[in-house]
C-alpha cells in the first residue's frame, strides 16, 4: 500500500502532511509497501517504530487473568510493582 493521493502526491504517515512525489526525502519501503516523507524526521521516526504509525496495536489478553494484566499496566503506567519498605 503506497501513501498515493491525488495528482502524483503522497500523504506522508507521520504527519499526514502532502509529499511530492520528486521530494528529497529518499522513501522508505516497509513490508512490501512504499512510503513518502516530507522531511528527514518524519522518516527516522516512522524508521524506528512503524507499528505506531500503521495503526498496529498489540493484541489484548484475553480472560480474567488477561483483564486483570490490562488493569494493571494500565495503573501502574506498565511499570513493575515496588515494595512499599
Amino acid at each position: 500500500m503506497t501513501t498515493l493521493s491525488q495528482n502524483d502526491r503522497y500523504i506522508d504517515p507521520v504527519c499526514h502532511m502532502k509529499v511530492d512525489k520528486k521530494s528529497t526525502v529518499p522513501p522508505f519501503d516497509f513490508e512490501g509497501d512504499t512510503y513518502y516523507f516530507c522531511a528527514e524526521g518524519c522518516r527516522q521516526a516512522f524508521m524506528a517504530a512503524p507499528g505506531k504509525y500503521l495503526g498496529v496495536k498489540p493484541a489484548k489478553k484475553k480472560g480474567v487473568w488477561g483483564r486483570y494484566l490490562n488493569r494493571l499496566n494500565k495503573a501502574t503506567g506498565g511499570k513493575p510493582p515496588s515494595c512499599c519498605h
